[in-house]
């Protein structure tokens, strides 16, 4: 090796400073000109050196072989520790609830010593362990001896700061409140009446304590006639056969559909006034009773449709199109009975099996009886109190599951809205206490709500979707409707979106099944249970979730399915009529952990729980029911091509989805966020774009309401057989463009980025 030295300082004091610096590195062999005789001399020989390396090598080698064994054998550890199975189906779930990932400009920091990882089935496990049926009956409890809970009155401001009170006592990490100024009916100064007119003279036939809200108000006379359940394909048998229905009071029972819809079939029938009762053969023990109800076609306050009722909103001078414009009322079925024994013409249909004695459709021709409705209900001013806890996600906060239950009631409610708010509260308490302290950390949000007014048509979870419409429909990916969740013992009853059948069906799976020893609920509902879903009603809360904001929604509970829940609606609706179901806590607690592992489960995973690919099915039914229909709409010179390609479009693009996941890089943040938004917003996009939701608040395709789902274009095609002389074809073709264009719209939103979409069929 060679060196040179040279001064680097000034000489100016005769101070030589120097350095030595390495020229260049010569060879290792030696033998170099210039190479002085003292440091060849030091060097070792070449075999030697040889040695040295072959040792270093060989040892380096057995190093990295030992280091590999030892972390292929603590990974394998560890993988097997966390790749238990979810059930039978050999599907193994190995995702922790605690993010492994760190961004790229954080530095690592030393590991403190924490909660253990919760994988899925541990976490399933510490939620069964920790739901309590002794605190469910103590909830439950909070409904004992009392007799309303009117909404905003002084019972229902009650437990709502009592449930605010308790969501900051389970430490939640906001607990807040949400006022609402609201429009509601109520009974007047005086009960309504209903009396028998006959030759000059009014008989009182009864005046019940219960009334329907946004009835219209004032005194109707008419000619009774029974209608059964009041669907509207018994007003059409019976106008078939000749029966007037114009001017008439019309009379049916409970049941079947909601009292909202079979007050406006009456009013489209003609009739001024209309009565319904509970049924002895569907409503056991409820003779003297009479339920109370809501007679508005829609949710929220029907007196600013569209509009959040904020106490500052200028409200625009319009109301809901689907308030009736005909007297209603309820009464018992033993003031039926009375009433039907003054009728004296044909008896009622045998398949009708009606439960009241001496049943009659209608008058003879020559009686001159009629029935006279007084209706005194009068309109108040009510505030009126959401009230909400959260538990916030550790990744994606702004993603959050809506897990909510009805609060007031116009009775004791114990099986209407004390079950759902135990179960909430108890939910509220088991969840928080698994992140306190069980290690549980959800990537996204749960929030919890207790919703006022429910018993007016879901006004205060309407009233806050269209308050926050514009965040909710980006942000809130599910509803979980916990509303009246027992009412019975034998059966099931689901009602939910196609987008959660799948986890719905694994969830079940996993829980057992509180009325045997063995087994779970799947097993009770079998293989088919998809075709046993009932679709939700205007008078389930999570309807307006799905209808109106296109937020995917579940309604999971028990019921009875050849007798209806008796007490639900009246003042006999008490924790101790409730306490006659055969293991009711059980029930709860099992409704609880349905309720509970959803929403575990959606705030869990990396990916979405969402079947997206689900809707391909559901559209794939629709066009098999269109197909008969091909030449018919040919004729008219339309197509069911454009339908048929868009749903195709559909079809392709959740194959392209679910080709994007598979390839995705799971670990990055970024590309997966933008993957679930794409699977979040599906239920969303199955809103008609081209509607007001002022005008048409139940946008949604499949489960909205209104000409433009697809339920309604099927009807019209139908009729294309039937009656084709009253088909609009100007109104089927604009059904079809708006059923198509939405799917296509919902296609290309899947797909993703715009260069990825066209307007291509």
């Amino acid at each position: 090796m060679s060196y040179t030295r040279f001064s680097i300082a000034r000489q100016t004091d005769g101070d030589n400073s120097h350095v030595e610096m390495k020229l260049a590195a010569d060879d290792e062999e030696g033998g170099e000109i210039g190479r002085p005789e003292h440091l060849h001399a030091n060097m070792p020989p070449p075999w030697r050196r040889g040695k040295n390396r072959c040792f270093l090598v060989i040892a380096a080698v057995l190093l990295l072989l030992i280091g590999f064994l030892i972390g292929y054998l603590s990974y394998g550890g560890r993988m097997q520790k966390a790749s238990r199975c979810l059930d039978g189906s050999g599907k193994c779930e190995i995702t922790p609830t605690t993010s492994y990932l760190v961004d790229d400009d954080e530095t690592e920091e030393e590991e403190v010593p924490g909660p253990p990882v919760l994988y899925w089935p541990e976490l399933r496990t510490v939620l069964s362990d920790k739901l309590s049926a002794r605190r469910l009956e103590d909830n439950l409890r909070q409904r004992a001896n009392k007799y309303s809970f009117e909404a905003g009155q002084s019972e229902d401001e009650s437990i709502a700061s009592y449930i605010h009170d308790q969501f900051t006592s389970f430490l939640l990490d906001e607990v807040w409140n949400d006022e609402h100024y609201i429009k509601l009916q109520v009974k007047g100064s005086s009960n309504n009446k209903v009396s028998i007119l006959e030759n000059g003279e009014e008989e009182e036939l009864e005046s019940p304590d219960a009334y329907v809200a946004y009835s219209k108000s004032g005194s109707v006379v008419g000619k009774p006639v029974h209608v059964n359940y009041g669907l509207k394909a018994d007003f059409q048998k019976l106008q078939k056969q000749g029966v007037s229905l114009n001017e008439t009071i019309i009379i049916f029972r409970a049941g079947k559909i909601t009292l909202a819809e079979k007050v406006a079939n009456a009013e489209e029938a003609g009739a001024v006034g209309a009565l319904m009762y509970l049924d002895p053969s569907d409503y056991k023990m409820t003779d003297a009773l009479a339920p109370f109800g809501h007679a508005h076609l829609g949710t929220g306050d029907p007196f600013t449709p569209g509009f959040p009722s904020f106490n500052h909103t200028q409200f625009p001078p319009v109301e809901s199109s689907g308030l009736p414009r005909i007297a209603v009322q309820t009464i018992s079925s033993k003031a039926v009975g009375k009433l039907f024994r003054r009728m004296d013409g044909e008896n009622c249909l045998l398949e009708w099996n009606s439960g009241v004695l001496g049943c009659k459709v209608m008058l003879s021709s020559t009686s001159n009886m009629t029935v006279k409705l007084s209706v005194n209900n009068v309109m108040v001013d009510r505030k009126i109190l959401n009230i909400f806890g959260a538990i916030k996600g550790f990744e994606e906060p702004d993603r959050y599951v809506v897990i909510g239950a009805q609060r007031d009631s116009w009775g004791p409610g114990a099986a209407k809205a004390g079950v759902g708010t135990a179960i909430l509260l108890e939910l509220a308490y088991v969840i928080s206490d698994m992140v306190k302290h069980d290690g549980y950390k959800p990537r996204r949000s749960i929030i919890f709500a207790s919703w006022s007014a429910g018993e007016y048509g879901a006004v205060g979870a309407t009233e806050w979707l269209e308050g926050y419409s514009a965040t909710l429909h980006a942000k809130a990916f599910t509803y979980i409707n916990l509303d009246a969740a027992v009412l019975g013992f034998n059966d099931v009853k689901i009602s939910a979106s196609p987008l959660l059948y799948t986890l719905l069906e694994r969830t079940m799976k996993g829980v057992k099944d509180p009325t045997k020893d063995s087994g779970s609920l799947y097993d009770r509902v079998g293989s088919d249970w998809v075709k046993t879903v009932v679709p939700l009603g205007l008078d389930n809360a999570a309807f307006p979730f799905l209808a109106y904001s296109g937020i995917p929604v579940v309604s999971f509970g028990f019921c009875n399915k050849e007798e209806e829940y008796s007490f639900l609606g009246t003042t006999e609706d008490t924790v101790e009529n409730l306490k006659r179901t055969d293991k009711l806590y059980a029930l709860m607690r099992a409704a609880a952990e349905v309720a509970g592992q959803i929403a575990l489960r959606l705030t869990h995973d990396h990916e979405l729980f969402l079947d997206f690919e689900r809707y391909g099915e559901e559209l794939l039914a629709f066009q098999e029911k269109f197909l008969p229909y091909y030449r018919d709409v040919k004729a008219l010179g339309l197509t069911l091509n454009w339908l048929f390609f868009a749903r195709g479009d559909f079809q392709r693009a959740t194959d392209a989805l679910r080709r994007d996941i598979a390839n995705s890089d799971r670990e990055n943040r970024v590309i997966r966020r933008a993957l679930n938004d794409r699977i979040m917003k599906v239920e969303y996009d199955f809103l008609s774009p081209y509607l007001s939701p002022k005008d048409t608040p139940f946008r949604h395709i499949f489960f909205g309401k209104g000409s433009h789902t697809l339920q309604s274009l099927l009807e019209n095609l139908q009729l294309l057989r039937t009656s084709r002389d009253s088909v609009n074809v100007n109104m089927l073709k604009e059904q079809l463009a708006l059923v198509t264009w939405t799917i296509k719209g919902a296609a290309n939103a899947l797909v993703g980025d715009i260069w990825d979409t066209d307007n291509e069929f």
